[in-house]
């Protein structure tokens, strides 16, 4: 009787466990349909590609040209007059951007 029981019991664990997964499952499941990463990418404008929704969302333009003139100062592609103009671009263009953002928000 014991053996049944014991039996009985490991079952009932085993579908208790079966019902879990499948409730993790079905909220896994909703949560990705509501992150819908096509929408907050914007890949549904067909002159946009998946890189480039990507780096919008991740870094700003200036700052990866200004990592890659960095990159390429340092591999000695490039000379440094030129890397102390596109240094000098970024941080006027990053200067006058937070100082319009000041100007008008106030802070």
């Amino acid at each position: 009787m014991e053996k049944e029981e014991f039996l009985q019991k490991v079952e009932q664990y085993m579908i208790e466990q079966k019902n879990k997964l499948q409730d993790a499952k079905e909220d896994i499941q909703e949560k990705v349909e509501k992150l819908d990463l096509k929408k907050k990418l914007y890949l549904g404008n067909p002159k946009k590609g998946m890189l480039d929704a990507l780096q919008e969302k991740m870094i700003s333009r200036k700052l990866l040209v200004f990592v890659c003139a960095t990159a390429l100062l340092a591999s000695a592609q490039l000379d440094p007059e030129t890397w102390g103009m596109i240094a000098m671009m970024y941080i006027g263009g990053q200067t006058a951007v937070d100082f319009a953002k000041m100007w008008r928000h106030g802070q």
